[in-house]
């Protein structure tokens, strides 16, 4: 196994609203090694995106980290990065260390702005040579298939998917450790999402970034890359697995629910047909007691109702945090 790149360690992440919390992620604990691809995926509002928030230390009222910490090697040490002031992260981690692609890539970038200026303002944070980092962007533009030319246009000019690969361009010119890719191919016609997904391991194949976050919903798009992944639910981790043993044997209900969802090329898949999960995820204000799936999950017992199951390793590389595999079941 590769060595640690960051540690997260019982995080809690709510956003505190005037009189209520929602515990969007609530006590998740989980490590990401160097020069892997982990896919984090879960129903819409499950906490997918204020994950990668909290890995990005991109905390901004009313989203709070109130219990747990966020370590990650700098230099070849660990730093406890949840503990950095806003500009200590900016100055040190942001475009350096860590990156992200949001949500809606395509759209991040202002109309009214050409994207040079972005390069601009790269080398002012970071005390750049602003002539250098030019440079590099155009090099980097020329590796994810773009015109260096474009870097004198406005974004406006450039097709979505274009716009798409100039946005990683921009984010990766300084070679960052950490990628975060927040549902980046959910605006993305098919033909796009491929070139999308191969410009990504191009670039991690390149050196350019080490590891990969890929968050999204799409599961049939996160198995060809990811060699783990991560199933979250109402906020919480519920399962953990390489990406090869989740696919021939899902442990959690959820995940089984989950998959079983989505139409995928397995001649067995086919044969089953698609099925849905009953009810409906639950309010993170008021979340139920218990493991959170209890009200939805086909095998609930009494213990599930009443205690929340630990995330524990059931057989090598593969954490599931269900009373099944539990010898706590009554």
């Amino acid at each position: 196994m590769n060595e640690v790149l960051m540690r997260i360690e019982n995080a809690k992440a709510y956003y505190k609203l005037e009189k209520v919390s929602v515990r969007a992620v609530d006590g998740v604990s989980f490590e990401i090694f160097e020069d892997e691809v982990i896919g984090v995926v879960g129903e819409s509002g499950c906490g997918k995106t204020t994950l990668s928030n909290l890995i990005s230390m991109n905390i901004l009222k009313p989203l709070t980290l109130v219990e747990g910490k966020v370590f990650m090697k700098i230099d070849g040490k660990f730093e406890e990065i949840s503990s950095m002031s806003r500009e200590e992260v900016k100055k040190k981690l942001w475009g350096k260390e860590i990156t992200i692609v949001p949500q809606s890539a395509m759209n991040a970038l202002m109309p009214t702005i050409r994207m040079a200026k972005y390069v601009e303002h790269l080398a002012q944070s970071h005390e750049l040579n602003g002539k250098e980092l030019l440079q590099k962007a155009e090099k980097r533009f020329e590796e994810v298939g773009l015109n260096p030319l474009w870097l004198k246009r406005y974004p406006f000019e450039l097709s979505g998917g274009m716009r798409q690969r100039a946005v990683i361009a921009i984010a990766t010119i300084l070679n960052p450790k950490l990628l975060i890719a927040d549902e980046p191919t959910s605006a993305l016609d098919v033909v796009n999402q491929k070139v999308f997904l191969k410009v990504l391991m191009q670039l991690k194949r390149m050196g350019v970034v080490r590891s990969i976050i890929f968050i999204t919903h799409d599961i049939a798009t996160v198995r060809q890359i990811a060699d783990r992944i991560i199933v979250m639910y109402a906020g919480k981790i519920v399962e953990i697995s390489t990406m090869e043993k989740i696919l021939q044997r899902p442990l959690h209900p959820y995940t089984k629910g989950l998959f079983n969802s989505v139409l995928t090329p397995e001649p067995e898949v086919r044969r089953r047909g698609i099925s849905v999960i009953p009810g409906t995820p639950p309010n993170l204000i008021n979340p139920p007691s218990g493991c959170r799936f209890h009200p939805r999950c086909p095998h609930v017992m009494e213990v599930c109702k009443e205690r929340e199951p630990e995330l524990r390793e059931v057989e090598e590389g593969s954490k599931v945090a269900c009373f099944l595999y539990s010898e706590e079941r009554t």
